[in-house]
């Protein structure tokens, strides 16, 4: 009995979210994309964002990491927290959080450089290496981490342009990872791919879940199935439902849910 009282005590402990949404709301001039978001995503684990074109997914993620600032008339409301702080409060670093929010976009967009100082940009202007040793370590590490180290070791000083489509991602990710973030935002970082380098990038994402809380926009179902713990479904603008993304894609509680999986509409 002892032993039982034990393990439900440790089930019962709940876990912190990483990043949530509290009454988010955006807008883009008069036009709202966003209304009332409330979303908690936790730690270390797949969030998957799905849901038809405009529905205000791609719109939410750039909210987690500020992208939206850059847009012109672009309002947000509400909060939005990571790790318990508002990101929108008076004073907030926008460099600084984008240090701990890593971004991937949907096409590869390998800078201009080698491999080597593709990696080591955010280390670099993060001032995260005091010597070239130091420096090395962070690449390699990154570039594991990246699933790439292997393919890429003895061409480091090459361009990252040369790479194939697949293995250009996945620099991009080594770039995101190298700063250490605690949240890596991916918007349909497959949807460039062929179905090789799209099970490659899969495998990465579920590998990374273990040091890195992620948030994927995707617009396929079976990939959303395969790679997330998580589903958040949006639609027009709204959070539909929210849930373990076994229960969302098998037992919807929100029949607008179910027929958006079930091909009804899209």
């Amino acid at each position: 009995m002892q032993t039982s009282s034990s393990t439900v005590t440790a089930a019962a402990i709940p876990v912190l979210p990483r990043v949530q949404a509290k009454g988010l709301s955006v807008f883009y001039g008069e036009k709202q994309a966003l209304f009332d978001i409330d979303l908690a995503i936790v730690p270390n684990a797949v969030t998957a964002l799905i849901g038809p074109s405009g529905c205000g997914k791609s719109t939410f993620l750039r909210c987690i990491n500020r992208m939206n600032d850059t847009v012109p008339n672009c309002v947000v409301r509400g909060g939005l927290l990571l790790d318990g702080q508002d990101i929108y409060a008076p004073g907030q670093d926008a460099v600084l959080l984008r240090a701990r929010v890593g971004m991937v976009f949907q096409k590869p967009n390998p800078f201009p450089k080698t491999i080597y100082d593709n990696v080591a940009y955010g280390p670099r202007i993060h001032g995260l290496a005091n010597s070239k040793a130091e420096m090395d370590a962070a690449v390699e590490s990154s570039l594991r981490s990246a699933g790439l180290w292997d393919e890429v070791k003895d061409r480091l000083r090459q361009p990252g342009t040369g790479l194939s489509g697949g293995q250009q991602q996945r620099l991009c990710i080594a770039r995101a990872v190298a700063v250490k973030p605690e949240v890596i935002l991916m918007d349909e970082p497959c949807s460039a791919l062929d179905p090789i380098a799209t099970a490659k990038v899969e495998e990465l994402i579920d590998a990374l879940r273990e040091n890195f809380t992620i948030v994927i926009v995707t617009h396929s179902m079976q990939q959303a199935a395969r790679v997330s713990q998580n589903t958040a479904f949006f639609h027009m603008g709204k959070l539909i439902e929210m849930g373990e993304t076994s229960q969302i894609f098998t037992n919807p509680k929100i029949k607008q849910t179910q027929d958006y999986i079930t091909g009804r509409y899209g």
